[in-house]
């Protein structure tokens, strides 16, 4: 069962933003203004609670500018969209906002959508389910050009959460089952741009002669930017009962299928089983109950689309990248965001 999300009226979204903004965790605050004062970039020119307002110097770029006054280079997005700039130009005069300003990323046209995208494998040949390394390069090039930032999927689920903004180009990385194509292929590739990637795994598969070894998903895991996560233990439907089988033995299967690999992989790769990955994206409430009593906080199908922040958790839309995808087909997948009725 694939749930899709629904458009929300305009009025409902003002609502909700105003709502949630109001209830949303405020981010850690940068540092006191003495330390600020030594080691800060531009020249202040004003502040308040809410905003500094800077003139760059030469040398500042948005990550040294955030990394100074928000303590957090990786803010650099909440300068650049502030001022709907992507580079720093010295003499150039900047609002730097202290605090989150949008966390649910809604806007009066519409609100923020956030794509999952879904790998397989990776070979020299295309095929429907295999991406090639030159593809695959081109699709990762396509997102650093055009200013898409690659998240993990702890930080979407902070978004989920009402807890976190997230630029409004955000996107993130999935790869699943386990091909040791995704450790040779891929990872080099995602290692070039600094991307982070969620790795599926379904357990049953480890020991196949394509299928990474556990040296392998260790170095993967100890990069910081890959993640290994659960994926079913056999890859079996999960919401397909067995010929003759009784409710009960469902559901104890279905706790072996999200129990079985969830401890394989925080017991070899000393990393929390916080996510899964449907095999064929299909699920119900019995898989969803399984997940739930694991501690397991998201679920992914591979129903096409973008996550708005009230997407459900275990509910997840995942977009699928075929071989045979070119670069505008990749491009018109990234659904970052969905316009309201009143907009269109």
């Amino acid at each position: 069962m694939n749930q899709a999300t629904c458009p929300l009226p305009l009025s409902v979204l003002l609502l909700l933003v105003a709502i949630m903004a109001g209830c949303a965790v405020t981010p850690p605050q940068p540092p006191d203004a003495g330390a600020r004062a030594k080691s800060t970039t531009g020249n202040i020119v004003g502040r308040d609670d809410d905003f500094v307002v800077v003139i760059a110097q030469a040398g500042d770029t948005l990550a040294s500018l955030a990394q100074n006054y928000l303590g957090d280079a990786r803010r650099d997005w909440w300068i650049g969209e502030f001022n709907d700039i992507t580079q720093v130009r010295p003499g150039q005069e900047l609002a730097i906002p202290l605090k989150a300003r949008n966390p649910v990323g809604v806007y009066p046209q519409g609100y923020q959508t956030v794509p999952i995208l879904c790998y397989h494998r990776f070979a020299n040949r295309a095929s429907k389910l295999a991406v090639t390394p030159a593809a695959f390069s081109a699709q990762m090039e396509y997102l650093a050009q055009n200013h898409y930032r690659v998240i993990s999927l702890g930080e979407l689920q902070r978004f989920l959460e009402g807890n976190e903004p997230l630029p409004r180009r955000s996107v993130a990385i999935t790869i699943d089952d386990g091909y040791r194509s995704s450790y040779e292929l891929a990872y080099p590739i995602l290692k070039k741009y600094g991307f982070p990637a969620t790795v599926f795994l379904y357990s049953d598969f480890v020991g196949s002669s394509d299928a990474m070894n556990w040296a392998q998903m260790q170095e993967l895991s100890k990069s910081g930017l890959i993640d290994i996560q659960p994926h079913s233990k056999t890859h079996s439907n999960l919401v397909l009962r067995l010929p003759q089988e009784t409710e009960a033995q469902y559901r104890e299967r279905l706790n072996k299928e999200v129990d079985v690999p969830s401890a394989a992989i925080e017991g070899r790769l000393n990393t929390k089983a916080h996510y899964f990955a449907f095999p064929y994206g299909d699920t119900n409430e019995n898989v969803v109950e399984a997940l739930k009593r694991r501690g397991v906080s998201l679920g992914l199908t591979v129903t096409p689309g973008g996550n708005g922040f009230f997407a459900r958790p275990h509910m997840l839309r995942r977009t699928m990248i075929f071989g045979e995808d070119d670069v505008g087909t990749f491009a018109s997948k990234l659904l970052v965001f969905a316009k309201s009725a009143a907009a269109h």
